[in-house]
């Protein structure tokens, strides 16, 4: 990760300066100084477009030169391109034998930019990158022991407490969708849970997070169809990831919000004694529940996790999770598909905080006729429904577990990009981090 000073040195790389829009300038040109590089960006542009030339801008330097001065422009202006900037400079080396440091060290911001926006911009940089370390690293490296031992890593860093519940104690919580799903594995699961309380939190009542764990997803005993439908499923797990780094985020900065992280954890394998379909599994709250697939995992592991977030008295329960190709096959990896029973006010300051990051959100109808989706002839529910609308029937399977105000929010499509997306990166982009820093945030405005 680049550092961010707002000191100016002697010696720059390069520089940025902003100058008036017209008709014959481009987004951005490049020209020789006697300092190396500058560049003319446009003013009036919208922020999303400043992220962008912040990584183009990353793009061309980080094998170039040490450092890049941003100076002139308004601050709103200097803190986008520079977030952009920060957010390009990810690289996931961690697996080469020889990994290649990039030359570009750090970046200078004009001295209007406050010390405060400069820790707020490292501390989202830091967030995200450690959601994508966790969603990019294999389940050769992170099995749900290790996802939950890198929780507690966090929780040392930013000062949040975490308890990390193993396989006997999950036993004895009678948690039957995150059992069920465990037993085709030799790894045991886990149930961790994160909270940050801070003495001058303005909420009386906690806001629960809740990310699905999977951190890899064969389908099970209902395999997925294809060897390269595989080949990301270990960044099934990037709701918990999201969820993380959101209460190490908040944390970090001290926000005076109270939050509850849940994050159930397995993978889910063929092997052993896997479930199968036509099982009939007992959840956490009591609720019995037909297997029909055995690849719709996420939605028991989350099942259990939300009927557990009952015990926190929560104003609020979202949860974010890789749920389901619908989602992505309905909007692409453009935005997330959030859908629940919130006031409509909650939802309007979700969509308000999503525009401003440019991690949009569409809301879907949550009508209580798709609950009919998921009615099983065995058991109360099963555990998918019909051909149409899956996203929606999957959000009405988790609402019934849940007592408090729901957001549901179906991450399938931005959690992860098969080809690079300019400062979203590729593989695992963190989705989610930044636009839930900002809705809480702005709760306790």
């Amino acid at each position: 990760m680049l550092s961010l000073l707002n000191k100016t040195k002697n010696k720059i790389g390069a520089s940025v300066r902003f100058v008036a829009a017209s008709k014959d300038t481009k987004d951005f040109e490049f020209f020789k100084s006697k300092e190396g590089f500058e560049f003319e960006i446009k003013e009036g542009q919208d922020k999303e477009a400043l992220r962008i030339h912040g990584h183009t801008i990353e793009k061309h330097l980080h094998d170039a030169i040490p450092s890049l001065k941003i100076e002139n422009g308004s601050t709103e202006e200097a803190y986008a391109l520079t977030e952009g900037l920060l957010l390009s400079s990810y690289r996931f080396i961690q697996h080469f034998s020889k990994p290649e440091q990039p030359v570009f060290k750090e970046v200078l911001v004009a001295p209007h930019t406050t010390a405060a926006q400069i820790t707020e911009l490292e501390n989202i940089t830091k967030a995200v990158f450690k959601a994508r370390d966790l969603v990019n690293t294999p389940v050769s490296h992170l099995n749900a022991e290790q996802l939950a031992a890198a929780v507690v890593q966090m929780g040392a860093e930013a000062h949040f407490d975490v308890k990390v519940l193993e396989e006997t104690q999950i036993e004895t919580l009678k948690m039957g969708g995150l059992l069920a799903v465990n037993k085709g594995s030799i790894d045991p699961p886990t149930f961790t849970i994160a909270e940050y309380n801070p003495k001058n939190a303005k909420n009386k009542k906690p806001i629960v997070l809740v990310g699905k764990g999977v951190v890899y997803d064969t389908g099970g005993l209902s395999l997925k169809p294809t060897p390269g439908s595989m080949d990301t499923m270990k960044g099934d797990m990037a709701g918990a990831a999201t969820m993380a780094a959101v209460v190490y985020l908040a944390a970090l900065q001290k926000l005076p919000v109270h939050l509850v992280a849940l994050l159930p954890a397995t993978d889910n394998r063929p092997g052993g004694n896997a479930y199968a379909p036509g099982d009939v599994i007992t959840m956490f709250d009591g609720t019995t529940v037909e297997v029909l697939n055995t690849d719709a995992e996420g939605r028991m592991i989350l099942a259990d996790a939300l009927a557990y977030s009952k015990k926190f008295d929560p104003e609020l329960v979202i949860d974010a999770a890789t749920l389901t190709g619908a989602a992505l096959r309905a909007i692409g990896t453009e935005a997330s598909v959030i859908m629940g029973n919130a006031p409509d006010t909650t939802f309007e300051q979700l969509e308000k905080s999503a525009n401003a990051v440019h991690e949009r959100v569409v809301r879907f109808p949550f009508w209580n006729d798709y609950k009919k989706h998921m009615k099983s002839k065995i058991a109360d529910l099963k555990n998918i429904g019909g051909p149409n609308a899956g996203m929606i029937s999957a959000g009405k399977f988790l609402e019934h577990f849940v007592k408090a105000p729901y957001i549901h929010m179906d991450i399938a499509g931005p959690a992860w990009l098969d080809a690079p997306e300019n400062y979203k990166g590729d593989g695992g982009t963190g989705a989610g981090v930044r636009l839930l820093y900002h809705f809480l945030k702005n709760q306790t405005n």
